[in-house]
C-alpha cells in the first residue's frame, strides 16, 4: 500500500515558519493537488516527503513507514522537477533509464521498462534523441518517464508544466490525466494554477500562509468553499466580492448595497448573519442584461473581452470591481449601466471579520 500520511507537519527556516502543523491523508492510488499561490508553502510541503527538507515536527509516513529520517533514495518515491533536470550529455535513453542503472538493475530489464514507459508517453522515436534535440513537451515526457521506469510507490511532481506555453500546457494535462488513470500511482502534485488543480486532482489541498485552507475534491471545494480565499483563489475568472448590508424583512434574509438589493430564498434565510457581510458571487452565476430590478445587481461597463465561447464584462458595482461571463451574443456596450440577475443558489456570503463562509 502506498497512502502518504502527514500529520501535524511544520516546517521552520529560523523564525519563518513554512509550513504550520498541516495534516492530511493521500489514499493510494488517488491524484492529490496541493495548490496555493507563491510562498504559501506547497513545494516545501512536497520537498519534505520527498526527504529533501528535513520536518521540524510532525511525522510522514508512507505506506506503514515513518519516513521522517528515511534518506530520499529509499522512500520508493519518483519526482518530477519544474525544470525537467535532464542530462544534456545523454540521450533519452540513458536519461530515462540512469536511476535504474544505480540501483544495478539488469540490462534487460531496463530496456524492457524504458521501452514500456517510451511506447506510454508516445517518446519511442526520441530514446537516440539528447534532450536539446527535443521540444519542451518532449523533455517534460522524457521526465515523466524516468520517473515511471522506477515503478515508485509515490510520484511527486512540482509544477511540472509551468515551462510550457499555455497550448501545451492544456495537451500535458491531458496526457498527466491519462497516464494516472492507466499508472493508478499515489501522485502528489504541486501547482500554483488552480485550473490544473480542478481538472487534474481527485482532492486538492489550497494552501495559505503554509496551513491548508480546504482540502477536498475539486467539486466541493469549488461549490462549498470554507472562506473568502479558498472561494476567491478557485474559479476562473475569480469569484467577485462586494460589501453588503444584512438584514432580514418578514423573515427573508436581504443583502443590499448602493447598486443591488437582493433576498435570500427562504431556504437560504435561515441563517443570522451580522449586520455587515460580504457577497460573493462568480462571474459565470451572473446573467443578463435585464429589465429586471429584483436581484440583480446594477453594474458600471468599463471594458469588454470577447473571448468566443463567452463575453467578460468588467465593470464598477458601487466603485467595486465586478466581472460577469455572459453569453457571447449578448448586447453589451461600454460606458453603459446594466442590470445583471444573481442566481441565488450559488451566492455566497461571508463574514468580514473571520473571513469564514456563513452562507
Amino acid at each position: 500500500m502506498a497512502e502518504v500520511t502527514l500529520t501535524s507537519i511544520t516546517k521552520r527556516f529560523g523564525d519563518f515558519t513554512a509550513v504550520d502543523d498541516i495534516s492530511m491523508e493521500i489514499e493510494d492510488g488517488k491524484f492529490t493537488v496541493l495548490v496555493g499561490p507563491s510562498g504559501c508553502g506547497k513545494t516545501t510541503t512536497l520537498r519534505m516527503v520527498a526527504g529533501l527538507e528535513d520536518v521540524t515536527e510532525g511525522e510522514i509516513r508512507i505506506g506503514e513507514r515513518v519516513v521522517n529520517r528515511v534518506p530520499p533514495k529509499d522512500r520508493d518515491i519518483a519526482m518530477v522537477f519544474q525544470n525537467y533536470a535532464l542530462y544534456p550529455h545523454m540521450d533519452v535513453f540513458n536519461n530515462m533509464a540512469f536511476g535504474l542503472k544505480l540501483r544495478k538493475t539488469p540490462k534487460a530489464q531496463i530496456r524492457e521498462r524504458v521501452e514500456e514507459a517510451a511506447d506510454l508517453l508516445g517518446i519511442q522515436e526520441k530514446l537516440k534523441s539528447k534532450p536539446r534535440e527535443l521540444s519542451g513537451g518532449q523533455r517534460q515526457r522524457v521526465a515523466v518517464g524516468r520517473a515511471i521506469v522506477r515503478k515508485p510507490k509515490v510520484f511527486l511532481f512540482d509544477e511540472p508544466l509551468s515551462n510550457l506555453d499555455a497550448k501545451l500546457r492544456v495537451q500535458m494535462r491531458t496526457e498527466l490525466e491519462e497516464l494516472h488513470s492507466k499508472l493508478q500511482t499515489t501522485t502528489i502534485y504541486v501547482t500554483h494554477d488552480q485550473v490544473e488543480a480542478m481538472t487534474l486532482g481527485d482532492r486538492i489541498a489550497v494552501m495559505k500562509d503554509g496551513v491548508i485552507q480546504q482540502y477536498d475534491s475539486p467539486k466541493e471545494t469549488y461549490d462549498n468553499p470554507k472562506n473568502q480565499f479558498v472561494a476567491g483563489f478557485i474559479g476562473s475568472p475569480a469569484m467577485n466580492f462586494l460589501p453588503a448590508t444584512a438584514a432580514k424583512e418578514g423573515g427573508q434574509m436581504i443583502l443590499s448595497g448602493g447598486a443591488f438589493r437582493i433576498a435570500l430564498p427562504a431556504e437560504r434565510s435561515s441563517t443570522d448573519l451580522p449586520s455587515q457581510v460580504v457577497m460573493g458571487v462568480r462571474p459565470e452565476d451572473l446573467d443578463g442584461p435585464t429589465d429586471a430590478t429584483e436581484n440583480t445587481i446594477r453594474l458600471t461597463v468599463s471594458v469588454l473581452e470577447q473571448l468566443g465561447h463567452t463575453l467578460l464584462v468588467y465593470g464598477y458595482v458601487d466603485d467595486v470591481q465586478l466581472v460577469a461571463s455572459l453569453d457571447p451574443h449578448r448586447q453589451v456596450e461600454t460606458e453603459s449601466t446594466i442590470n445583471l440577475s444573481v442566481n441565488l443558489r450559488t451566492l455566497h456570503v461571508f463574514d468580514p471579520e473571520t473571513l469564514e463562509t456563513v452562507i
